[in-house]
């Protein structure tokens, strides 16, 4: 998808340098780490603090006495982002399971240097108000739609599975999540699998219900902060500083400002209300636990069963814990 880049532009010249430099070589760019640290968002409620702490300034600042400079670039999905971090334009991105895995899996440049959020029930199954499907058993023969590969993909094979179930049971039909509300409205397939904030969108519009949520069949959906590892390990204070505003966004949410939240809700494209009606959904953190890691695994290898990854691989190796000391 196409990508817009938001810089702080003084004069053509300074941006010229600027987005120059986020685009340079692995070595030229830690030339300059002191400097700059380029972080790529994208609009998810799984990284609502993020967003917060963009908004308030509060990492700005925090990151200005280090005498460092934060360059926000924004992304529509983690594929781009994970193009983004390959060439050494981004330093940290804030991802999903699925691009997070997949990012890690074409090099060992990558390291997951915190979690965003544990959000199972950020993905549901959901059909039509009047729909005769109550369970997963009621799946079988139905058309249902999801993102191929992605962790709505994953639902489905979980929540199949409750039903002694598996994709050979149903006509899986690939769609966007654009695409997929739609789809489901119109009769065009039984039942859809997404994730938010398409979910709230769909139930609020009054005509489609939640079948099921992650929790109901053993998704975590785990999201991630990923970082490029040559930066990482030469800016570990800036990376520190990172994880601790997120952290202090996410144990401060309830006293953010209702500009803020106004922010977040037009960034995710939704209502403030919205926005809040979804939090509980949400346990935003840093730590990376050991189920957490167990979660992500269990991607890796749904990933290497249905072909998109080329093989499995522990996700451990890729952990790195060290950067944030669970205070600020």
């Amino acid at each position: 998808m196409k990508k817009r880049i938001i810089a702080f532009i003084m004069i053509s010249v300074f941006a010229l340098a600027l987005l120059t430099g986020c685009g340079k070589s692995d070595t030229d760019k830690n030339e300059q780490s002191s400097h700059m640290v380029c972080i790529a968002l994208q609009p998810s409620a799984a990284f609502i603090p993020m967003m917060i702490a963009r908004r308030t300034g509060d990492l700005e600042k925090a990151l200005k006495k280090q005498g460092v400079r934060v360059v926000w670039y924004d992304f529509e999905s983690g594929p781009p982002m994970n193009d983004s971090i390959a060439k050494g334009e981004t330093d940290i991105c804030l991802y999903g399971d699925v691009p997070t895995v997949s990012a890690i899996e074409v090099g060992c440049t990558r390291e997951v240097v915190g979690i965003s959020a544990q959000a199972a029930d950020s993905y549901a199954m959901v059909v039509p108000n009047n729909s005769p499907i109550k369970s997963a058993a009621d799946l079988k023969g139905k058309k249902v739609a999801t993102t191929l590969g992605s962790t709505g993909h994953n639902m489905v094979d979980k929540y199949l599975s409750t039903a002694g179930l598996t994709i050979n049971d149903i006509e899986l039909v690939s769609a966007t999540p654009a695409d997929m509300p739609y789809m489901v409205r119109n009769g065009i397939v039984d039942a859809i699998s997404v994730w938010e904030p398409s979910i709230t969108r769909l139930v609020d519009n009054g005509d489609c219900r939640i079948l099921a949520q992650g929790s109901d069949c053993g998704l975590e959906g785990i999201n991630t902060i990923v970082g490029r590892k040559e930066y990482c390990e030469a800016n570990p204070e800036v990376v520190e500083t990172i994880l601790k505003e997120y952290k202090k966004a996410a144990d401060n949410i309830n006293d953010t400002p209702d500009e803020t939240w106004e922010y977040v809700a037009k960034y995710l494209g939704l209502e403030v209300s919205q926005v809040k009606s979804m939090l509980p959904k949400y346990r935003f953190t840093v730590d990376i636990t050991k189920k957490d890691i167990e979660s992500l695994n269990d991607t890796i290898n749904f990933l290497t069963r249905i072909g998109k990854l080329d093989k499995s691989y522990d996700i451990s190796e890729y952990c790195n814990s060290n950067y944030y000391e669970g205070n600020y």
